[in-house]
């Protein structure tokens, strides 16, 4: 028996709900024993141990479209409450855990069918269950002449990532992989399936070619949502380039960062630079990977233990440094002379426009690239599934770290203008955060914006730490996250993405006019699925008999 029920059901009603479910899709495939259920726990769970802890009753792994009809239907008899995942690799979002404890895990990893791969349109069309590396091994083994925008993590299903609007490393129109979805079909909260865009058209072969279809557009119902389950769901694909070349522009003064950014953005929104741009602060290197370290280098200590640093301090420290106070990699895709022409441009346009500039460490690589050249590589940037993020080495494991509670963490990130001036603004906010939550203080001042999507920065908190059994210092993490949500938010700074603890907080910040837009989502939601059985409190959308609860 699992250890939660799902809210309001007795265990008699459970006990006949599994056994529906079995009879549906064979006893190996449903599952409610406790260590069967132990692996779709979130691990990096803020409330791991306590009562708020959000846990699974059961978990079914249907195989096919079919069976998630079943499933669903069956819901709805028992009033069972379902929460889809893919694979449930959504790691620091809440991995494959409920919003609701004591909802039924619909794992779809056994629905793993590659249906469809053109490299002459340049699409793809997938059930959940395929992962980035199932997807690239088809590819290679295909010989197709396309690439996947990839995550961090390979491991991870592209369904699953698009529909939590999960962002890549390749050239802007990928980099955003719910953006770059085209069609899907989905199994309604009533238990019939829906085709979405052009796969509403019978007949019609451009399903993964034109989104819209006719009337109004729907798909965005089943991102971050409640409203059905995506058993297929297209996408556009990155046609193989030539050739990739990248260098890095210096600006010499701290104040340059807005003049950088500016011009940067002029490159991508006119199409002449198609890759990730990276921003950095070479004299602090705030940044491990994308992510701000938890402490700033050991210089920052005194200029920043005092407060907000003044302006012309900041730029003081930046030169007693010496060399560029920022740098951006800017990255191009495409034919050789294409490339380097945009380099050379770029080049003479932003030594015009910022006094000082200097430019360095071009690189360049026509493809297909050699095993060497692959070795060096951030893989990532070509569209190659891994999962690096992970690697640490024994030699990097501190002895204590053996006999302490293991840690996790919970990412945070805002969406941000892409400005100078709204970078440090949310600089001093996230500053202003850590230092009144008694948080350790990162190199905020100097801390880069991240630049996965093409028409918005997003600007990283330092990584909150969770604990696996270590209550007192969860307790400490959710308070310093839930004061970056209100804090950033009041700023005009809100997340696009948290873990399940927090759904309710962050979707309680988009308040515009009496929180129109959750109470129109609130009214889809009762008129779509009148039993609230679908991912019950998916970012704050609450069926109506559990509003209450939830609010």
């Amino acid at each position: 028996m699992p250890k939660v029920l799902p809210p309001g059901l007795s265990a008699q009603t459970f006990a006949a709900a599994i056994k529906a479910l079995t009879a549906a899709l064979g006893k190996p495939w449903v599952l409610t024993e406790e260590d069967d259920l132990d692996p779709y726990r979130d691990p990096y769970s803020l409330t791991w141990g306590e009562k708020d802890e959000r846990l699974a009753s059961a978990v079914v792994l249907p195989e096919t479209t079919e069976q998630v009809q079943a499933v669903v239907r069956i819901a709805n008899q028992y009033k069972l409450p379902l929460h889809p995942v893919s694979t449930g690799k959504n790691l620091t979002y809440g991995g494959a855990a409920p919003n609701l404890s004591g909802a039924v895990i619909v794992d779809l990893r056994r629905m793993n069918r590659i249906l469809a791969c053109d490299d002459k349109r340049n699409f793809c069309l997938v059930e959940p269950g395929v992962s980035y590396f199932d997807l690239y091994r088809h590819v290679k083994d295909k010989g197709l002449k396309v690439w996947l925008d990839v995550p961090d993590t390979g491991w991870g299903s592209l369904v699953g990532n698009a529909l939590d609007r999960g962002v890549g490393y390749t050239a802007s129109p990928f980099r955003d992989h719910f953006g770059a979805h085209c069609g899907m079909e989905v199994v309604l909260p009533t238990g019939e399936v829906m085709r979405t865009g052009m796969g509403a058209l019978p007949g019609a072969d451009s399903w993964q070619d034109f989104k819209y279809g006719v009337g109004p557009y729907v798909d965005g119902l089943f991102a971050q949502g409640g409203f059905g389950i995506v058993t297929k769901m297209g996408f556009w694909l990155m046609p193989q380039p030539e050739a990739w070349l990248s260098g890095i522009i210096d600006v010499p003064r701290y104040s340059d960062i807005g003049a950088l950014i500016e011009q940067v953005n002029y490159l991508e929104d006119a199409g002449l630079m198609t890759g990730k741009p990276f921003y950095n602060s070479p004299p602090f290197h705030p940044f491990e990977g994308n992510f701000p370290s938890a402490a700033p280098p050991s210089e920052l200590t005194e200029l920043m233990a005092d407060g907000w640093p003044p302006m012309d301090r900041i730029m003081a420290h930046a030169r007693h440094h010496g060399g560029p106070s920022w740098w951006c990699t800017v990255q191009f895709y495409g034919p050789e002379k294409i490339i380097r022409a945009n380099w050379a441009h770029a080049q003479q346009r932003i030594a015009k426009a910022i006094p000082g500039a200097t430019f360095r460490g071009e690189q360049f690589i026509a493809f297909p690239m050699t095993p060497e050249q692959e070795k060096r590589a951030h893989l990532v940037d070509f569209g190659v599934p891994n999962m690096a993020v992970f690697h640490r080495s024994a030699a990097e494991i501190d002895a204590d770290e053996l006999h302490a509670p293991l840690q996790y963490y919970s990412d945070f990130l805002a969406v941000i203008p892409r400005t100078g001036a709204a970078v440090m603004k949310a600089q001093r906010v996230l500053y202003d955060t850590q230092k009144a939550m008694g948080a350790p203080l990162a190199a905020t001042p100097f801390q880069a914006p991240i630049t996965w999507h093409h028409r918005s920065f997003v600007m990283a908190a330092p990584t909150v730490a969770a604990y696996q059994n270590d209550p007192e210092r969860n307790a400490k993490g959710r308070a310093l996250y839930a004061a970056y949500v209100k804090n950033m938010a009041a700023a005009g700074f809100g997340a696009y993405r948290t873990n399940v603890v927090m759904q309710d907080l962050l979707a309680a910040q988009y308040a515009f006019n009496d929180h129109a837009l959750l109470r129109f989502q609130e009214r889809l939601k009762d008129g779509a699925d009148p039993n609230g059985i679908l991912a019950p409190g998916r970012y704050g959308v609450w069926p109506k008999h559990l509003r209450k609860a939830g609010a």
